[in-house]
């Protein structure tokens, strides 16, 4: 009977995600944004990483911490975070923080390291519409 090891299992996973969701309450509260944004991405929270970054945009400066915290993304955590912006770009409330990223993808990384990036192609395609 492997009953009791599952649910032992289970809870051990689900204690671990509220303390990560913990830790993240206190990253975006003591504005540790890039860790914020990691931790974000790591649980694969797309909403989680735009309130992270409309949060960086409302500081004074905003852009341009935003700029400093995106280029600091592993190359993976950018691959997510266009994937994301996909997304965010479809709807008009969150469009400009969409647009803000993308810009900022695309001044920092070469074009030969986008192209490497998996789904770059359907990506391009979903953005030009609402571009």
């Amino acid at each position: 009977d492997v009953t009791e090891i599952e649910e032992k299992e289970a809870q051990a996973k689900q204690e671990e995600q509220i303390m990560k969701e913990q830790e993240l309450s206190n990253l975006l509260h003591e504005k540790r944004y890039l860790k914020a944004l990691g931790l974000a991405i790591s649980l694969d929270r797309p909403h989680t990483v735009l309130m992270v970054v409309k949060a960086i945009l409302k500081e004074p400066e905003g852009r341009k911490h935003l700029e400093e915290n995106i280029v600091r993304l592993r190359k993976d955590q950018k691959e997510a975070v266009l994937a994301f912006l996909v997304t965010w770009n479809t709807n008009s409330r969150n469009c400009h923080e969409a647009q803000a990223v993308m810009e900022t993808l695309l001044r920092h990384e070469a074009p030969d390291t986008l192209l490497q990036f998996p789904g770059i192609k359907s990506a391009v395609e979903s953005l030009l519409p609402y571009t």
